[in-house]
């Protein structure tokens, strides 16, 4: 099945705009991400979300105020996207005391309650279940709420994923699994390392319904996230979207992606480059001018680049909080 694409008609100028500029801060936050890690400033893993930006930001599109997202460890994007600042984000991914989880949980492992953002994961698949988990709270408590579980198509041969669409589906659990099929698990190439075309059709075993869409189209996204969501919060239970989509740059930081042409990666961004999409509907339908979209750049250029000062001038965490954070008080 071909990943399903969407109408462009009655797209309004106000979502086109808030979709261009939501996916070109993604974009610009991770190039100056990418600058920082090759001048020592960001340590450890960073994965950047460079060609993805379209499926975080049509699904937040879908979104209401109070659903919850958990995702793995490709997550900069994700966190922007769900209303997190840039500062503080590149604080923590510079290990700064300003950073969301005070410089002690990096690229990987930031949380920010107030978002309802629940990680930034480092092993692979174990994000799904912890989703599962959020969404079965808020069941439980009724109040409506669904849970945003991202994983990649690597993940999604770990055998935890199908536990959790075995539990999810028994119990009806108001969960959209979200798997970004970017094409490549680290180096594997997705064709080679799954035995069905469709991932999505693997809910199948569980009664779970989903589809494939195309994930370098932000208003195909947001079209099938909405279905997700009606499903989800009309109690009918899970929903998988198999969102495909494609990075441009390596596995993380540290990975030269030679398993792949540059003429295979120049391609996507020459014909389905999401950004691209979106500024070519705001030009033809003469919603702005090319001075109009410079300066939306410049302008976010500048966040960019102020969260980087930020980061810089913000202090690396005391020693004292090594022995913070460790322990959860339990309420009475």
């Amino acid at each position: 099945m071909a990943a399903k694409k969407t109408s462009k008609a009655n797209v309004s100028k106000d979502n086109l705009m808030h979709f261009y500029r939501e996916m070109l801060l993604i974009r610009r936050f991770e190039e100056k991400a990418g600058q920082l890690y090759g001048m020592g400033l960001i340590g450890g893993f960073c994965h950047l979300y460079i060609g993805q930006e379209a499926v975080v930001v049509g699904l937040e599109a879908a979104a209401e105020d109070g659903d919850k997202r958990v995702t793995s460890y490709r997550d900069h994007g994700h966190m922007l996207a769900c209303g997190m600042e840039a500062n503080g984000v590149m604080a923590e991914l510079t290990g700064r005391s300003g950073g969301y989880s005070k410089g002690k949980g990096g690229s990987m492992h930031m949380f920010s309650k107030e978002k309802h953002f629940y990680g930034g994961h480092g092993i692979v698949g174990a994000q799904v279940p912890i989703g599962a988990g959020l969404a079965f709270a808020d069941k439980y408590l009724g109040n409506g709420r669904v849970t945003f579980a991202y994983f990649g198509d690597g993940a999604a041969n770990q055998g935890q994923v199908y536990e959790t669409f075995n539990m999810a589906a028994l119990w009806d659990l108001p969960v959209i699994f979200v798997i970004e099929n970017n094409q490549y698990a680290m180096g594997t190439s997705q064709q080679r390392s799954t035995s069905s075309a469709e991932i999505y059709e693997r809910g199948r075993a569980f009664g779970i319904p989903g589809e494939a869409v195309d994930g370098m189209d932000v208003l195909a996204v947001k079209a099938a996230g909405e279905t997700a969501v009606a499903h989800c919060r009309s109690g009918k239970g899970p929903y998988i979207l198999e969102i495909k989509t494609y990075r441009y740059r390596g596995h993380s930081m540290s990975d030269p992606a030679k398993y792949r042409t540059r003429e295979e990666v120049q391609k996507v961004r020459e014909e389905k480059d999401a950004i691209e999409h979106v500024r070519d509907l705001l030009l033809t339908g003469k919603h702005c001018t090319e001075d109009d979209l410079k300066a939306i750049d410049k302008e976010i250029k500048a966040v960019v680049n102020q969260s980087a000062e930020f980061a810089k001038e913000s202090p690396e965490p005391a020693l004292e909080e090594l022995w913070t954070d460790i322990y959860a008080q339990a309420e009475a």
